[in-house]
């Protein structure tokens, strides 16, 4: 009698699919930036689209106009403020969790379940990043859990392991968490000092330019190498910067260099910032 609990094979042999992909290990030339260095890409920003959790928010990037190469999707969920266990110590302000995940299917190479370290490094740059715009002193003993799914990385989907660079796409998701959730924070009704919103600005060399420049809200697709990069979250009506994250390799004597590149990162922040407004106002309407 045959199992109907189970989904039996086949009865013969088969032959797993093969798949060319020597197109794919050869160095693929950038396309090229078509945006001017001081423009960002469009952004779409919707808040109340998890009905279940106290506030939620779910941001799309545009996507870039090399082919194979995907937009930024993130969706955040806020649960809370809520009333720790009895049996937790006391603390005078607001305790904040902070959780970053990707999908499995979020990028080129397939993700685990559970957190690697570099989710928990997101994790760790979102909390920075929102503990300094949060009013913690409102809620003593109390905790709330903010959670961020990246739905769809920003990768090029096209180029092999070898050449892409995961650092310079973890700081363009990691502002745009920093931009969902602060949406999402002011749909669950907790009060911030400020709006604080992420920017991405990186000092780039693509070829027939003899020297570097700098350029907001980067594609490392469009440009031939990427030197430096910084991801910042800014508080624009109290110019403050909650979190600051800077690789790259610079000389450490220019320190013009280092500022500017700083700048570029709050002009991004800024404009991500007048999205961010935007959708609270229209959902105040």
């Amino acid at each position: 009698m045959t199992d109907r609990r189970r989904i039996n094979g086949p009865a013969g042999a088969t032959i797993p699919p093969i798949y060319d992909d020597s197109d794919l290990q050869e160095p693929r030339s950038a396309k090229g930036r078509s945006r001017a260095p001081n423009a960002s890409r469009k952004m779409f920003l919707k808040t109340g689209v998890t009905p279940s959790a106290s506030g939620s928010a779910y941001l799309e990037m545009e996507t870039s106009a090399t082919p194979g190469v995907s937009g930024l999707k993130l969706s955040c969920s806020v649960h809370g403020p809520r009333s720790l266990p009895r049996s937790a110590p006391f603390s005078p302000h607001i305790i904040l969790s902070t959780h970053v995940k990707y999908a499995p299917f979020a990028t080129k190479q397939r993700r685990g379940y559970l957190r690697d370290p570099s989710e928990r490094d997101l994790g760790i740059h979102l909390e920075t990043a929102l503990r300094g715009a949060i009013i913690a002193d409102r809620w003593p003993k109390s905790g709330v859990d903010i959670i961020v799914s990246i739905v769809e990385g920003d990768q090029d989907r096209e180029a092999s392991k070898l050449q892409g660079d995961e650092v310079w796409d973890m700081m363009n998701a990691l502002s745009g968490c920093i931009t969902v959730a602060a949406a999402a924070l002011a749909d669950a009704g907790i009060d911030c000092v400020d709006t604080v919103a992420g920017g991405v600005a990186a000092l780039v060399q693509d070829s027939g330019e003899d020297t570097p420049r700098i350029v907001v809200d980067p594609i490392p697709s469009e440009h031939e190498k990427i030197l430096a990069a910084c991801c910042i979250a800014y508080l624009p009506n109290r110019d403050e910067v909650t979190n600051l994250w800077f690789r790259g390799d610079l000389p450490a004597s220019d320190t013009d260099l280092y500022t500017s590149l700083v700048e570029k990162g709050i002009q991004a922040s800024k404009n991500a910032n007048r999205v961010l407004v935007s959708c609270l106002s229209e959902t105040l309407q």
